[in-house]
């Protein structure tokens, strides 16, 4: 009876962790709404379209092999927090639009988060600092190697908060950083988009397979 007892309390106990435990991840999501419908491409407008186009299949964004062209969100943001999950291919290379217009190249026109195969032999020895995986393009580095291998799905979360962009792969920060730092003439010329105050979201296809899966954005005051 005794042991009966002790397997009871256990199993109650463990029962209690679960439920709090989802009760947190539920408190975390709060004000968070969908970008994606799980089906359609409703709401995100494809810019700039070339060789295969963006689907949406199995729950997914998927950015096929082959695939260029922007796709990006109807509406647009200024303050916010954008949660993505993300797979890429060997050798992959893809991006987060933030701040952007429909309109320009995407790096340079808004900003890019950068989303890299970043230990390929394409892309180690090519590749600065400011151009690896969660970085803003060009702009500010973020720090490396906290990027899950190929094939496995990362968590990417973006926050926004005017001139501050923070960036956290698989619940690490990578990036921190205030924009107003940078003050090199040759990259505020080279990167207009670092003065926009709000624009469009977007997905940057770059010819290699990409999928994408819960997206969602907390809008911030």
């Amino acid at each position: 009876m005794e042991v009966a007892h002790l397997v009871l309390r256990k199993t109650l106990f463990l029962s209690l962790i679960a439920c709090l435990a989802t009760l947190a991840a539920s408190a975390n999501e709060s004000g968070f709404r969908p970008l994606f419908d799980g089906k359609t491409l409703n709401g995100w407008r494809t810019v700039d379209a070339r060789g295969a186009a963006w689907e949406a299949t199995e729950g997914m964004i998927v950015c096929p092999t082959n695939c260029g062209g922007k796709l990006m969100t109807e509406e647009e943001f200024d303050n916010f927090v954008l949660r993505i999950e993300y797979r890429i291919q060997a050798g992959g290379n893809n991006g987060v639009n933030i701040r952007a217009p429909f309109e320009g190249r995407p790096a340079y026109a808004g900003m890019e988060i950068q989303i890299l195969d970043d230990e390929s032999g394409e892309w180690r020895s090519r590749t600065r600092p400011e151009q690896r995986t969660g970085s803003i393009y060009g702009v500010l580095p973020a720090r490396s190697g906290f990027a899950l291998p190929t094939g496995e799905w990362n968590e990417l979360e973006i926050t926004a908060r005017d001139r501050e962009i923070s960036v956290r792969l698989n619940k690490v920060i990578v990036l921190d950083g205030n924009l107003d730092i940078i003050r090199e003439k040759d990259i505020l010329d080279k990167h207009p988009g670092l003065l926009r105050p709000k624009g469009h979201i977007g997905l940057l296809g770059h010819g290699t397979r990409t999928e994408f899966r819960n997206l969602r954005v907390k809008p911030l005051r």
